[in-house]
């Protein structure tokens, strides 16, 4: 019988194990055909504007009337606005300006929230979509005929909240109805965005003035922006003009947008 010297034999069994098995092999338990999972595509922005300085000063004259008129050094301290104080500056930002005229005040504030998802499955675009989606539902927005989605035909009568907890539709005598009909309601807004809406609100605390709140919502990738524009009259009888507010809360949307877009 042939001599085999141990470290030859020990050798061969080796080589041998190695041959047939596919421990080590990468290719041994990937699957014909199985999809490769890659992670979700990250969102557009990484880092969000400061807020303070996002509105510009030509703006703000016409956004904030009267400021004009003060001494400059009582200008300058309400075109700086007062930032709001959040705990991540790349994930919220925020500012606030207001001014008081004789005949009204105005206040005028902006945020932005990017929105990320921790989810690999979810991209930041999707998950923002869904924030800003839950924000255009809290909204109630009038539905097309001007019937709140909240708001239930058969109710119980006397104009009180529906079975489903919906609030009931708006009446002319409460003071929520934009002035112009319902081209100036509350309701989704085109070209602005990913997607945008805006709501109007006009309410009063007693035999205080009224006020009139605008606002405007909209997303672009993962960044949601939000534009509050209010404006209280001196007088209790005069009504805050809802087309003037509209339109220079939904310019400066606009403004904004094409900020970030750059």
């Amino acid at each position: 019988m042939a001599y085999v010297p141990g470290v030859a034999l020990l050798a061969a069994l080796v080589a041998g194990c190695s041959a047939g098995s596919g421990a080590d092999d990468p290719a041994a338990d990937s699957k014909p055909g199985s999809p490769t999972v890659s992670a979700a595509p990250p969102g557009k922005y990484r880092t969000l504007p400061e807020s303070c300085r996002a509105v510009p000063r030509s703006t703000l004259k016409d956004l904030l009337p009267g400021t004009a008129e003060l001494p400059e050094e009582q200008q300058e301290r309400i075109y700086e606005g007062t930032a709001v104080v959040t705990y991540d500056t790349d994930r919220k930002v925020g500012c606030r300006w207001k001014a008081d005229a004789p005949d009204a005040s105005r206040n005028l504030s902006i945020d932005f929230e990017r929105v990320v998802s921790y989810d690999p499955a979810v991209s930041d675009d999707d998950r923002a979509d869904e924030v800003y989606t839950q924000k255009e539902k809290a909204a109630e927005l009038p539905a097309p005929g001007g019937v709140t989605p909240s708001t239930s035909a058969t109710g119980p009568a006397g104009g009180g909240p529906s079975a489903s907890g919906g609030k009931p539709p708006a009446s002319p005598d409460a003071g929520t109805t934009p002035s112009g009909g319902a081209e100036l309601g509350p309701r989704l807004l085109d070209g602005l965005g990913d997607a945008a809406f805006l709501d109007d609100t006009l309410t009063r605390a007693g035999s205080t003035a009224q006020h009139r709140t605008v606002s405007v919502v909209f997303r672009t990738s993962n960044v949601i922006v939000t534009v509050n524009y209010t404006e209280q009259s001196a007088l209790v009888t005069e009504v805050p003009d809802s087309r003037e507010l509209q339109d220079k809360a939904q310019a400066l949307a606009r403004k904004l947008a094409e900020t970030l877009s750059e």
